[in-house]
């Protein structure tokens, strides 16, 4: 029996993508007798999710994402309980901006669209004739893109009597009746006060909004609730389990697990979708900000996280789809392999495009985009995968300048964090197209970073941010890659040890 010190603790952690998701259990261990903390995951239960098509749109289909949350609770709460050890607290995070309608019953008035859905880009110009884009982004701080939640909104055919939950607040609703609005996510709405830190009612009442459409903000580490009657019968968890805030935007989560041992570092939150960025310790709304599209999004304890949502690994998932619908399902890393024998300086396309939002074979998109542009991509896979890789890196590199410049933020290191910082090639790659030294790892920051909130929200660990990054530090394997290494096997990657915490 392993059993649950009161130097340590066990967490649940409800991480979902917007391709999959999973329930683990974190654990936090040592911290007496010499012993350094560390933190150890374990995944209870995956499940896929993704996009579905009702009544003309696309929408998640959310009662089966929220059963899916059950079962993995129910697994976590019985894998805790074979080894003698009591869940203290659960934590939730998601992708942003989405949500759904409920009314004051609770009831969900229809599934949540999704953000690949064309509709909100219908509203854009309606929300804009209101509300300028430049008075916008002097508020907010947020990157313009077409799917941000005020343009979905803005589509709503009747909000009246309806509140919006995000989706991770949805499921802490679900589980515990309670409503609130976690302050990461609120602060990708484009209704949030990028100072203020609170919601910006004006925008509210100019876009016809009901003032108490979103529920009041709660910030990560505290509190949502206690679990349902009903869900504690369903999981075999006790009713007092808590459910606490932690950074439920996913990327807040993954920046807040970031392993950095100094502060000029930049982080790539490398997944369905890159965000490129800094973290700082206040906004910056200028005018210029706005022009490059960069966003000033909540982090953990109140940070900035300053970054450009740009082009992701959705490129490649989806080429992989394509290839599977077509008979020709390709191995990955077989496909990396051939793709890293490539000569550089081969074709790249604009892996920002909203032509590649949305699904639909993706290796013919990327040839149109590249004969667009006056050059030629062959039709062998590994083209298409370097050619994915070559310009997602080459995009990094821009935007890590971009953002520099507007900061005034200087970085000697680019932290790779979640999927991606698995594809040694990409790394490789970001290493010699950035200049700068990568640090890859963790895989799954997301779930670290939700676990250490919620660990430091119980009084298992202490301190600031540093702090709970050196716990992560010394928790897992991490790989650096040398700017110029590209045609080195194995790309010139090289293990990073782990470091000793300086938690008490």
């Amino acid at each position: 029996m392993r059993g649950q010190s009161s130097a340590g603790g066990v967490f649940a952690a409800v991480d979902i993508g917007a391709s999959s998701g999973r329930v683990m259990l974190g654990r936090v261990t040592g911290g007496r007798a010499g012993l350094e903390k560390a933190v150890s995951l374990e995944t209870v239960h995956r499940f896929p999710n993704g996009v579905v098509e009702l009544d003309g749109g696309l929408h998640w289909d959310f009662d089966a994402l929220f059963e899916e949350v059950l079962t993995g609770l129910a697994a976590a709460a019985e894998t805790a309980a074979a080894s003698g050890e009591r869940i203290a607290s659960i934590g939730i995070d998601t992708w942003a901006v989405d949500y759904g309608l409920v009314d004051p019953a609770g009831a969900l008035r229809a599934q949540p669209f999704s953000y690949r859905d064309e509709r909100g880009r219908t509203a854009v110009a309606d929300v804009h004739k209101v509300l300028d884009p430049a008075r916008l982004y002097a508020t907010t701080g947020l990157q313009f893109l077409q799917f941000n939640t005020l343009y979905q909104l803005a589509t709503e055919p009747e909000l009246l009597g309806v509140q919006a939950l995000l989706i991770p607040d949805l499921i802490a609703f679900r589980l515990t009746g309670q409503r609130r609005t976690e302050a990461t996510n609120a602060s990708t709405t484009g209704l949030f006060d990028a100072v203020a830190g609170e919601w910006a009612t004006e925008f509210f009442k100019a876009l016809g909004l009901h003032k108490n459409l979103f529920p009041a903000i709660i910030q990560p580490g505290e509190t949502i609730g206690t679990l349902l009657q009903e869900v504690a019968a369903r999981t075999g968890l006790p009713q007092e389990t808590t459910v606490v805030a932690v950074g439920s935007h996913d990327t807040a989560s993954a920046v807040a697990a970031v392993p950095a041992q100094q502060e000029d570092f930049a982080y790539i939150s490398s997944g369905t979708w890159s965000l490129v960025g800094v973290e700082l310790d206040n906004p910056v709304l200028e005018e210029t900000s706005r022009l490059a599209n960069f966003t000033n999004e909540r982090g953990v304890d109140g940070t900035i996280r300053y970054l450009r949502n740009v082009g992701g690994l959705w490129l490649l998932s989806e080429c992989q789809r394509t290839w599977a619908a077509e008979g020709h399902r390709q191995d990955l890393a077989a496909l990396l392999e051939s793709a890293a024998a490539l000569p550089t300086g081969g074709p790249q396309i604009n892996a920002d495009d909203p032509a590649f939002i949305a699904p639909d074979n993706m290796p013919e998109r990327i040839r149109s985009a590249v004969r667009a542009g006056g050059a030629v991509l062959p039709d062998r896979p590994a083209a298409v995968v370097r050619c994915i890789l070559d310009s997602l890196a080459a995009a990094y590199a821009r935007t890590l300048a971009r953002a520099e410049e507007l900061s005034g933020k200087q970085t000697s290191v680019v932290h790779i964090v979640g999927g991606g910082s698995q594809n040694r090639l990409l790394c490789q790659l970001t290493a010699d197209a950035t200049g700068k030294t990568v640090v890859a790892g963790p895989v799954e920051a997301t779930a670290l970073g939700n676990v250490l909130v919620q660990a430091r929200a119980a009084g298992v660990v202490t301190g600031g941010l540093s702090g709970l990054r050196a716990l992560g530090r010394a928790s897992v394997g991490l790989e650096s890659y040398e700017p110029g290494l590209v045609d080195q096997s194995p790309y010139g990657h090289r293990p990073v040890a782990p470091q000793s915490p300086s938690i008490n």
